[in-house]
């Protein structure tokens, strides 16, 4: 909402809803607002004992499992960690001191994070790395055109739908440029603020080995600009003044409208666009192949990737409705031919599907730039998605840009006529007589157009192998958790993931959360590791349990009583509380880690002092290729199991704006999870692959429900039994006090 020309948003991730806070708007005037202290480097000894808490559970799951002794394997640890915390590892750790020194925001995030996460990573990005959001409908748009149709072509409906959420992020941009700064603003307010531009005006290069990002150019004749896509053509459509305010929002759908009439021209007059935007599917050091030959072929090549790059952002308008059919299901493979199916009705799940594959990766991954930092695509029938490049801001802050710019719907005020005209080149009627857009164009050669099809086919056999799915959990949410079980949400419900994991395979995964470091400047994220030895306890006593009596021999599935199970849940939420309150302050071991294990990497050969005892991890013999520098704590195979995300998860706001959200599973055999935590429903967000045995959607959602519903039985059998236990020591204390 808008109060007194600034934003007041009603939440943020981990922010109570109640919580409101003022988001002012000129980075110049930071100086004047909360200031966000660096972000630290942490005590080793600390880290290196949280890294030896991790691991135990791992430790402890192969002594059960008739491996290595948990005593001695922990000891052949502990004195790795020892010998690195008293060697070598004091000389890491300056170094880290060193670099910090020498950065502008914090050692991390401006030295390692970003290269090492995500522009050094070269698989695709498509599924692999970005991020996506699907947008609630637009209840005003008439339900006919809501429904959808299998018919081809931009739809004026679609157009306005467009122009309106567009104006809406357009407006949270100028704001938070534009407004006077607000010394009250606070470090939520300024985190949100100075990461919010980040991810406008810049997109991710292609380069072999590592990409790098666009440098941001306010000047450039581009900066007020759009990227807009249409059948694959592409444009760049004036949104803004100079001075970020922008256009009406009439003005922007008149500009859309006239781009679409050319289009429409352009096909007419038997001209195609040639896709080159599904280059940027593919693989990395290809794509940066494909790059630097088109660059090569022509001015107009380097002057249409410029155009691109210093864009806002990017606008796709689909010329279809993405129907179930487009995309593979457990029970069907993807196809073109409509006829396996009739249109499915608004809102079910079959409908929620097709969206969200739509959205993250169009059929042959057409009509996208991948790498745009940030993308808005709509279908035919108005539905409306985010998908963007993970480099410069994490998912939490365009969905917080989102549901301000969907909350509104439409104004129609705005405009001169409620219904908007047909798109009909006889009928047009564009306000700017075409001014305001430009068309980009593309010279190709025989090789481009060979790779063009080839990344195709690859695009395709990714999305064909991805199994996405959205389910609402709907019996219960962070009110009754929060207020009957007196739990936290956020460490509740990855409990009910740990769970759910454990029954469906049957041993211990390394778990990745996701924390915000947003109380430091620059901040961005640390991993929280879900998996403890007091969350292991939980699972192992629980998962014959209630609906988890299949694991166990019939009538043993009540083996433990709710109220132990209760106080194992108790403690292991306790303990991943604990975690996530030291990740998100800075006091994280997964990225210090990291830091370290670079630093030593970049030692010499004369400056590894350390020895490494006889038992300690083997090394490549001198016939292999060079290694980098190691040590037996990070040559350790536990070291790397420890990080074996195969159960990757995220949670976001509540997202009564979102149907959907999601990012792609981290391993062949895992699951990547986004959930949203709403005060009567938990949504979830899965995908996986296909391709694995060992793992399914659908069956996965069921384990989570399963979870979910044992864990409300165990904590009300559980409190029903404490309170008939106190009531009879109350009884036998008033029979004492009689007697006495």
């Amino acid at each position: 909402m808008i109060s007194g020309g600034r934003i007041i948003l009603p939440y943020c991730l981990r922010v109570p809803r109640s919580s409101l806070f003022i988001l002012s708007s000129r980075c110049a005037g930071l100086s004047t607002m909360a200031k966000l202290p660096r972000l630290p480097v942490p005590d080793l000894r600390k880290t290196l004992d949280r890294y030896l808490q991790s691991i135990q559970p791992f430790l402890r799951e192969d002594e059960a499992r008739g491996h290595s002794l948990f005593e001695a394997s922990y000891k052949k640890r502990v004195q790795w960690v020892d010998d690195f915390e008293k060697g070598i590892g004091r000389l890491c750790q300056h170094k880290l001191h060193e670099l910090d020194a020498r950065s502008p925001h914090n050692w991390l995030d401006d030295n390692i994070w970003t290269n090492y996460a995500y522009l050094s990573w070269r698989v695709p990005l498509l599924i692999n790395s970005n991020w996506w959001l699907t947008l609630i409908n637009d209840p005003s748009i008439p339900e006919s055109i809501l429904r959808g149709d299998t018919k081809s072509g931009i739809e004026p409906w679609q157009v306005r739908r467009a122009a309106c959420i567009l104006h809406r992020v357009l407006d949270w941009r100028a704001r938070m440029v534009n407004q006077h700064p607000d010394p009250d603003t606070t470090r939520t307010g300024v985190w949100l603020l100075t990461n919010t531009e980040k991810m406008f005006n810049t997109c991710r290069l292609p380069r072999a080995g590592a990409d790098v990002l666009a440098t941001r150019n306010p000047a450039s004749e581009y900066a007020q600009d759009i990227m807009l896509m249409l059948y694959d053509f592409v444009y760049t459509v004036r949104v803004c003044d100079d001075d970020r305010t922008p256009l009406p929002v009439q003005t922007i759908e008149d500009r859309i409208r006239a781009v679409a009439l050319d289009v429409i021209h352009r096909l007419e007059s038997g001209e195609s666009a040639v896709p080159v935007g599904v280059l940027t599917s593919d693989e990395r050091d290809r794509w940066a192949e494909n790059y630097q030959h088109l660059v090569s072929l022509s001015p107009t090549n380097a002057s249409t990737f410029r155009a691109i790059n210093e864009s806002i952002m990017a606008l796709s308008l689909d010329h279809y409705t993405a129907m179930p059919w487009h995309y593979s299901t457990p029970t069907l493979p993807s196809s073109s031919q409509a006829s396996h199916a009739s249109i499915p009705a608004l809102d079910s799940d079959a409908e929620i599907h097709a969206h969200l594959h739509n959205t993250r990766s169009p059929p042959r991954a057409r009509n996208r730039f991948f790498d745009k930092c940030l993308t808005l695509s709509l279908e035919r029938n108005t539905r409306a998605g985010v998908m963007g490049e993970h480099t410069p801001v994490d998912a939490l802050v365009p969905s917080i840009v989102f549901d301000y710019s969907v909350v509104a719907g439409i104004d129609f005020s705005a405009f001169s006529e409620p219904v908007p005209r047909p798109l009909v080149l006889e009928e047009a009627r564009v306000s700017d007589s075409g001014k305001g857009w430009s068309r980009l164009d593309w010279v190709t050669d025989e090789r481009i157009e060979a790779q063009i099809k080839e990344a195709e086919g690859r695009a395709q056999a990714l999305i064909n192998n991805s199994e996405a799915g959205v389910w609402e959990f709907g019996e219960y949410g962070a009110d009754w958790i929060r207020s009957v079980a007196r739990l936290p949400p956020d460490a509740y419900t990855q409990l009910a993931l740990q769970l759910a994991w454990y029954r469906s395979r049957g041993v211990l995964t390394a778990t990745y959360e996701t924390a915000l470091t947003r109380m430091f400047n620059a901040g961005r994220t640390e991993c929280v590791r879900s998996a403890s030895v007091e969350g292991l306890e939980f699972v192992l006593a629980a998962k014959g349990w209630g609906r988890g009596a299949e694991c166990v021999a019939e009538g043993g599935q009540h083996e433990v009583e709710p109220r132990a199970l209760l106080s194992l849940l108790q403690q292991a939420i306790q303990t991943h509380a604990r975690r996530t309150r030291e990740a998100a302050i800075g006091r994280g071991i997964d990225r210090h880690l990291l830091g370290l294990k670079l630093m030593l990497e970049e030692l010499p050969v004369d400056a590894i002092t350390s020895t490494s005892s006889s038992d300690s991890p083997s090394k490549s013999g001198p016939t292999d290729s060079p290694q980098k520098r190691t040590h037996p704590l990070f040559a350790d195979p536990l070291f790397s199991r420890s990080q074996e995300w195969k159960l990757s998860t995220s949670g976001l706001s509540a997202g009564d704006q979102f149907r959907g959200t999601g990012f792609g599973a981290g391993w062949e055999d895992g699951y990547g999870i986004n959930y949203l935590i709403a005060p009567n429903r938990i949504k979830f967000c899965v995908e996986s692959k296909f391709s694995s045995p060992l793992t399914s959607t659908n069956k996965f959602k069921q384990h989570i429900a399963d979870a979910l519903q044992d864990m409300r039985a165990i904590c009300e059998a559980g409190e029903l039994e404490l309170k008939d236990q106190k009531k009879k020591l109350d009884g036998a204390d008033t029979r004492v006090q009689a007697r006495l």
